[in-house]
């Protein structure tokens, strides 16, 4: 698992290898990542967006960003944690993803950065 904590806001990850299936003449390989969001501050805040930037081992970049998560812009009181898993296709069985989200603190009515730490994306196969 990694994790990170900046303002308050911990994020922790896990990940997992999900197979590989040919699309035309390209290997694809999925992974699934599960998210944490756990509000370890005083203040409310809500996530208004994120971003990705996914890495393959081929040097493929994708940036992928968007509102909310999962299609949810969830609101989380002192002490609450919101949880979801998502996933993505990779041309390589080892990558990477980081990323950040944009945070909204209800006392400031400010948005605020918080990154997501660096994970790798690897299929078991590829580490032997």
């Amino acid at each position: 698992m990694i994790q990170q904590k900046t303002r308050g806001i911990k994020i922790s990850v896990t990940t997992q290898y999900k197979g590989n299936f040919v699309k035309g003449t390209t290997i694809q390989y999925a992974f699934s990542y599960s998210i944490e969001i756990e509000n370890q501050s005083n203040d409310i805040v809500q996530v208004i967006s994120r971003f990705w930037n996914i890495k393959d081992s081929l040097n493929n970049p994708i940036i992928v960003q968007g509102e909310g998560v999962v299609g949810q812009k969830p609101v989380l009181m002192p002490g609450e944690k919101h949880f979801y898993t998502s996933g993505c296709l990779l041309n390589s069985p080892i990558g990477s993803m980081e990323g950040h989200y944009n945070l909204m603190c209800f006392s400031s009515d400010q948005e605020f950065k918080v990154p997501i730490p660096l994970f790798k994306l690897n299929a078991e196969f590829s580490m032997s």
